[in-house]
């Protein structure tokens, strides 16, 4: 995204954990590239990049979240340290970024918040609990964050790839230490996504449709990149949706009740 943004005429703000990763964009774009290091799991340091970013750009019309990793295994398989690790990165990481940059989308009168997810934020594999647990998170907290900020001229838009020919899996994935019990069960085949064959989809043309959906009014709440992110999400939202309707009648049982207050000084 970065390198088709940049190509374009584009100024773009990124952030990374080892600058020398992206040495070749900087050399070649130079001032365009304004680069900040920054591990998103590292809060105090997110806001005063991202208030440094605004402040030295003047004005960023698009803020993308990006930063996440797949943790795989049972869920009693994760340690400790995996499941806080994942949910600081994918998930608080992300919720602190769109609040960083919030006054600044305000102040300015409106701007994009792009949140990269998956389809696995409304599907979901058994060996991926804690991984969807962010991605069902950050989905839900973009979605209600969307309705608070539209007043201000703030759109967001969830971006829910498929597979895709990236790093993801044979270099970003990291396992449980596999349990015995667990063996030829379901949770079991996630201990080979490092070794699996490549995803079908094109990042690059992943990207293009992201940088695209920016200049779209109103902003799409949802992007699904890939027909196997539409199959699984389809057939997800089929079947719970089949689960609800089937609870129509019993659920209008408990009744329902719609309440309002006034506070006042009066006692």
């Amino acid at each position: 995204m970065t390198e088709r943004l940049l190509a374009d005429g584009a100024r773009v703000a990124g952030t990374v954990r080892d600058p020398d990763s992206v040495a070749d964009l900087r050399s070649a774009y130079g001032d365009r590239l304004w680069l900040a290091e920054l591990d998103v799991t590292d809060l105090p340091r997110v806001r005063r990049v991202v208030d440094r970013a605004f402040e030295e750009l003047g004005r960023i019309d698009v803020v993308v979240n990006n930063a996440g990793y797949g943790l795989f295994g049972a869920a009693e398989e994760l340690t400790d340290e995996q499941v806080r690790h994942q949910i600081d990165t994918n998930l608080t990481g992300s919720i602190q970024v769109a609040r960083a940059a919030l006054p600044h989308l305000r102040e300015q009168g409106g701007g994009r918040i792009i949140q990269i997810s998956t389809y696995g934020g409304q599907a979901t594999h058994p060996g991926a609990t804690l991984y969807h647990a962010s991605k069902w998170g950050i989905e839900g907290f973009m979605e209600s964050l969307a309705k608070e900020v539209a007043t201000f001229g703030v759109e967001v838009t969830i971006v829910e790839p498929g597979g895709a020919r990236t790093g993801f899996r044979s270099g970003g994935a990291r396992l449980a230490e596999p349990l015995a019990a667990y063996d030829g069960t379901p949770a079991a085949m996630v201990r080979g996504i490092r070794t699996a064959p490549p995803s079908a989809g094109d990042p690059a043309k992943m990207a293009a449709a992201i940088i695209a959906s920016a200049g779209r009014t109103p902003a799409p709440r949802r992007l699904v990149l890939g027909s196997d992110a539409y199959r699984f999400m389809h057939d997800a939202l089929t079947e719970r949706l089949a689960e609800l309707e089937a609870q129509k009648e019993s659920a209008a049982t408990t009744g329902g009740c719609t309440a309002a207050w006034t506070r006042s000084d009066r006692g």
